[in-house]
This record gives C-alpha cells, structure tokens and sequence, in this order.
C-alpha cells in the first residue's frame, strides 16, 4: 500500500487536470458543440497568447515576485513591431526583434528595480504596467496599426491536424512549456529560480547570487511578453493598442489555477499550461452558453481566489 502511494503524483499536481476534465465536462452538457475538435482548435488559438505571458508570469511566481505589468507590456511589444514594419518599412523578423527587445528592456527594468533599488515586486510592475500603457496608447495614437508584411502573420497560419486546424503559434507555445520545463527540472539555473522563491537567505548563504537569479527571470519573462507579442499580431493581423488589458489577470489565473504558489518556491510550468487552459475552458464554455464577456472576468476574478484559498490551505496543512 505504501509502494503504491508512493508512486502516486501529488495532489498538487493532479488537482490541475481533474478540475480541467470537469470544466470540459460540465461544458459539454451545455452546448453539443462544445466537444468538437473545431471548437478545441478555437480554445488553443484564444490561449496561446496568454499561455506564452502566463510562462514568464510563472517564472517570477516562483521567484515569490509577480508581474502586474505582463499584459501591457505585451500589448506594447505588438505595437513597436507592427509600427516599426508599416512606418519604417522593416522586414518581419527584424520588426518582430525589435518588439522583443521592447519587452525585455520592460523586463531588465523591473528587474533592476526589484534587485538594486529593492522595490517590491507588486509596486514596480504597477508602475510599469501603467507607463507600458501610456506608452503604447501616445505612441500608436490610439489606433489600430495595420499593414504589416505577411511574414508577421505566419504563426497564424494553420496547419491541417484531422478535422482541426492548428496554428504554427500553438506549437511554439507548447514547444516553449517544453523547453522552460526541461530547463527548470535538469539545469542549475532553473533549480537556483526554485532555492530563490523558497529561501532568498539560505540561497545567497550557499554563494549563488539571488540578484542575478531575480534579475534574470525578469529578463526572461520579458522575451516571453515579446513573444507573446508576435503570437497576438500573428493571431489579429495587426497591433492593438487596447489589448492586453486583461491578459495580466488572466495570466496570473493560469498560473495559480496550475499548481504555483504565490508564495514562491512551488509549481510547475506545464501545471500554467493546463491552468491556462482551464482559463480558455471557461471563457469559450460562458461564450458558447451566451455569457456576457462581463459576467467571463467575474468567473475568472472567482477562481483565482479559490486557487489562492487553496494554495493557502494547502501550506498551512504542511505546517
């Protein structure tokens, strides 16, 4: 009996995918086209942007940070790419660099702000989130920019996978939660993001530089807002300056709703990507069932308490 418990995954780690089967259960009594690979094929195009934010989101979640910043810095990064293709005439790949580097200087910035000038994580990404914002809306005018090169659109293509189509972006989506897990469980770098979010002080006492481990996942969560980036563009066919308004929120669900702790030092990436889904679960079940897209963000406000309740019940009961 003890061998077979042993070799049962954790709670933790299996609560994730029950309460996505249930989701999709209880959709599916609700509207018959719910279950269909079109409809699937839908889900996984309305979550690969939020799902590649929800990554870097997850990296600095284990860190014990957060990053309210995430969905306006994306929103950002679609801009500077899509206005430095159609106003200076720039190549895809070199437009889509340049949006990248956008959201990883946001990214150094809140990391240099958090590690040097030891701002909590909450007030600096607050700020940024709003001069992400300000910056996108003075610098497209407010407008919607359009023609871009036709290589920005390529992610959102698709391919034929049986009676679906899939787009090129969710397969580098999930190759993304492929590589960040393999690089979190089998490299030193990854297991210093887990030593950092569960003891700061015993870490830097064992020689590794908790500053350099902090300000790294900012970086990094930075590219993958830049990603993200190309993913939305990609995905609209132009950039929005009113997009990512409320990505940040959805993003932080996911990663609660996969198994992370907000406390720090606990979870697991591909746990985001099912947390992510769960997300594009509810809102295209409500959408299906005639839900007004208000009454979606109060699910969604719903469920990241009740994961965070959880989380919260589940430390005290380690205790």
């Amino acid at each position: 009996m003890n061998t077979l418990k042993a070799k049962l995954p954790p709670m933790g780690t299996l609560g994730p995918a029950i309460a996505l089967v249930l989701a999709c259960a209880f959709f599916s009594f609700q509207h018959e086209n719910f279950l269909t690979l079109k409809n699937f094929s839908l889900i996984l195009q309305q979550v690969m942007v939020v799902g590649t934010i929800a990554i870097g989101q997850t990296l600095i979640i284990l860190t014990a940070g957060i990053d309210l910043s995430c969905g306006m810095v994306m929103a950002l990064g679609s801009i500077v790419m899509t206005k430095f293709a159609a106003d200076y005439g720039l190549s895809a790949p070199v437009a889509i660099l340049c949006g990248i580097a956008a959201t990883t200087l946001f990214g150094l910035i809140n990391g240099l702000l958090v590690t040097r000038v030891k701002l909590p994580p909450f007030i600096v990404t607050l700020g940024t989130l709003n001069i992400a914002f300000a910056i996108t809306q003075l610098y497209s005018r407010a407008q919607t920019v359009t023609n871009i090169p036709e290589g920005m659109n390529l992610l959102g293509e698709t391919f034929t996978l049986g009676a679906a189509r899939v787009p090129f972006g969710v397969v580098l989506m999930l190759t993304l939660y492929v590589a960040v897990w393999v690089w979190l469980r089998d490299t030193a770098q990854g297991r210093h993001v887990y030593a950092v979010g569960n003891s700061p002080e015993a870490t830097r006492l064992t020689g590794i530089s908790t500053e350099k481990v902090l300000l790294g996942v900012y970086v990094l969560a930075g590219v993958f807002y830049g990603i993200a980036s190309t993913l939305a563009v990609a995905r609209t066919g132009a950039g929005d300056p009113n997009a990512g308004q409320t990505e940040n929120l959805d993003a932080i669900t996911a990663v609660v709703l996969g198994g992370t702790s907000l406390f720090g030092g606990r979870g697991i990436i591909l746990g985001t990507l099912v947390g992510a889904l769960i997300v594009g679960v509810f809102r295209n079940g409500l959408t299906l069932m005639g839900v007004s897209s208000v009454y979606q963000i109060l699910v969604t406000g719903i469920l990241v308490i009740l994961a965070v309740a959880t989380d919260q019940m589940s430390r005290k009961g380690a205790r």
